[in-house]
């Protein structure tokens, strides 16, 4: 791991529970030196992406970011273009929709909805990354990369988040042809005990799958007929999604063969 992406890799540990972090909990997020750790941050701060409290000394994301992200959104309006589609996912299943971005080995997500129709809700942070291997979302994109991207990712150790999450690399290929053939993927405790979800792929122009949009529901109520209700709503959505991206939706068969 080089300098530049030891520094930028110390962003993701901020969360909507830990807008704030100081020196010697970073230390400890990361397990490297505090001399080594107080310099990326000075140049994090220097450069606008992190910014400190003059009173307690931690540190919180900066002004650089919201530039940024304003660049990006203004170039390449993705948030703007799922936003619509997440929601109208979310009225018509009646739970938890959220649609992720492909970043590096792990989902980004975008935007999430949830229209709060029970008592019991999903909980879900927008700000953590979601693996690949462990969710519905990171499910449906792994069926639909190209074999060198997933053999590497396979190829390297897997954690096991809860007793369920699958970490077995033949395993994990055996679900990925059952989805190339469905279309979708369906996992239930992998990420989180109390959540199943299912998860569609998204598609760019060239064919290439840029991530996902998915469904969570708590356990209790994620029984066989909502499975069948859920699924097609959540695919017809994929599709709109992808077309709202500039991609071009194709058939299970022809993405089998561009996968391998």
């Amino acid at each position: 791991m080089g300098t530049t992406t030891k520094a930028l890799s110390l962003l993701n540990y901020f969360s909507a529970s830990r807008s704030e972090i100081g020196l010697g909990e970073f230390v400890r997020l990361c397990g490297r030196d505090k001399a080594t750790v107080h310099r990326h941050l000075t140049e994090l701060e220097e450069n606008g992406f992190l910014e400190q409290d003059a009173t307690s000394r931690a540190y919180r994301l900066g002004p650089a970011l919201l530039r940024l992200s304003a660049v990006r959104e203004a170039a390449f309006p993705v948030r703007r273009l799922l936003r619509p589609i997440v929601i109208e996912l979310s009225e018509a299943v009646g739970e938890l929709a959220h649609a992720s971005l492909l970043q590096g080995d792990m989902l980004s997500p975008v935007f999430h909805a949830d229209p709060r129709h029970h008592g019991t809700q999903v909980y879900f942070d927008e700000s953590e990354q979601l693996p690949l291997h462990a969710t519905s979302g990171g499910l449906a994109v792994l069926a639909y990369v190209g074999p060198a991207l997933l053999d590497r990712l396979l190829g390297q150790p897997l954690a096991a988040l809860t007793a369920k999450t699958v970490t077995v690399p033949a395993q994990l290929r055996d679900m990925i042809r059952e989805i190339r053939e469905k279309g979708f993927s369906q996992l239930d405790s992998t990420f989180d005990e109390e959540v199943a979800s299912l998860g569609a792929p998204l598609f760019g122009p060239s064919g290439q799958v840029l991530g996902a949009i998915s469904v969570a529901v708590p356990v209790g109520r994620f029984t066989p007929a909502r499975l069948r209700e859920i699924a097609p709503k959540l695919q017809e959505a994929a599709r709109a999604a992808s077309l709202s991206l500039g991609g071009r939706p194709v058939d299970t068969a022809q993405r089998m063969g561009q996968t391998g």
